[in-house]
């Protein structure tokens, strides 16, 4: 028997909620969702810092390793489909579904070409003059208030950060430990709702995997973490979430075949939730070679199965579901999906995307100094 893929609660537990409960129209204690740790109804401001690939299966198995994080209150929450940065990160900024903010997937179709989301680019090149990020998601972040974001210099100015944080006040740093700082800042300064962004457990995940690397990073996160604690004023409360969490592939990649390849115009997506665009009257023909080749690691599913089974959200409207392929291959074996043109500068360990434990289910936990 296959085993299931777990969609999205987007109307419950889900990273989409935080930014609602925290800036919508009612006060705090009486709008915050059961599923919301306790002290966050309790705070007068908010501290909410997003732990870029931090999954909760993988915090789980390493609670000694991250003590801090590991000790405050809270539990997992699902966050989106795809299991991705560029589209988890949009749902949180802007409390929106994938289906509603439309930035899909890492790499999606538009305009004919293939959208690098995080780089703005397609095939090397920069396409925020053909594609201006306030075109291609249209909703502030933050329900319109101007909430500080403190995240690292480089992420400033970029298209994507422009996609999805428009309307927030840029706080960059150029160091890790001038994080907390930055937070401390903004709190005395008297913000409600400081959002930070710490990144490297992802990157150190992609390019070493899990190992003696990876949970080195993990304690630098905790004592991370711990700094912010530290400077907390009374009636201030932390709130850690993640974008996603991880599967070790190593060289488990699968290579597809020639004969599926010659239904296929091009791939978009990523290597575990891979998207087949089928060339003109070839989509039927496509999805019995993709199921025949694939389906014995990963569900194989059509863009309206997809839609129809609510996996970005309960609303997709067409402009949006044309930037999907015409064929998903979504992996629940510890593999990935080839696409020569996906590819980078060193062979990614750990991936992420898919609908399994190990990537849908991310951190809620919050704490006081």
């Amino acid at each position: 028997m296959l085993p299931v893929p777990i969609v999205p609660d987007y109307a419950g537990a889900n990273v989409r909620g935080i930014v609602p409960a925290l800036l919508g129209p009612a006060p705090w204690a009486s709008s915050m969702p059961d599923w919301m740790p306790p002290q966050i109804a309790a705070a007068r401001q908010v501290v909410v810092l997003v732990l870029d690939g931090l999954g909760w299966d993988q915090l789980q198995d390493r609670r000694t390793i991250a003590p801090t994080i590991a000790g405050l209150t809270g539990g997992p929450i699902t966050t989106v489909a795809p299991t991705t940065t560029a589209t988890a990160l949009s749902s949180i900024a802007t409390g929106l579904t994938p289906g509603e903010h439309g930035l899909i997937g890492y790499r999606m179709l538009l305009g004919g070409e293939v959208l690098n989301v995080l780089r703005w680019s397609a095939a090397g090149v920069d396409q925020r003059r053909a594609h201006p990020p306030a075109d291609v998601q249209r909703f502030p972040a933050f329900l319109g208030h101007p909430v500080p974001v403190v995240s690292p210099s480089e992420l400033c100015s970029s298209a994507f950060s422009e996609a999805h944080l428009r309307g927030s006040v840029p706080i960059g740093w150029r160091a890790a430990s001038s994080l907390a700082i930055e937070v401390a800042e903004q709190l005395r300064a008297g913000e409600s709702v400081v959002y930070a962004y710490y990144g490297y457990i992802d990157k150190i995940a992609h390019e070493r995997g899990f190992g003696e690397y990876y949970d080195a990073e993990l304690r630098t996160a905790d004592r991370l973490v711990a700094d912010v604690l530290e400077i907390l004023p009374p009636g201030a409360a932390l709130l850690i979430t993640a974008d996603h969490g991880q599967v070790e592939v190593g060289d488990r990649v699968i290579q597809p075949t020639a004969d599926l390849l010659s239904h296929v115009a091009l791939q978009s997506g990523e290597g575990r939730f891979r998207w087949l665009h089928a060339k003109r009257g070839a989509a039927d023909d496509l999805l019995m070679a993709a199921a025949e080749e694939f389906g014995d690691t990963g569900w194989v599913r059509t863009r309206d199965q997809l839609i129809g089974d609510g996996w970005f959200g309960p609303t997709v409207p067409p402009d949006v579901a044309n930037r999907l392929g015409d064929v998903a291959v979504v992996a629940f074996q510890p593999v990935s999906y080839d696409d020569p043109d996906d590819r980078g500068p060193f062979d990614l360990v750990c991936r992420h995307g898919s609908l399994t434990s190990a990537e849908v289910y991310v951190p809620l936990l919050a704490g006081t100094s």
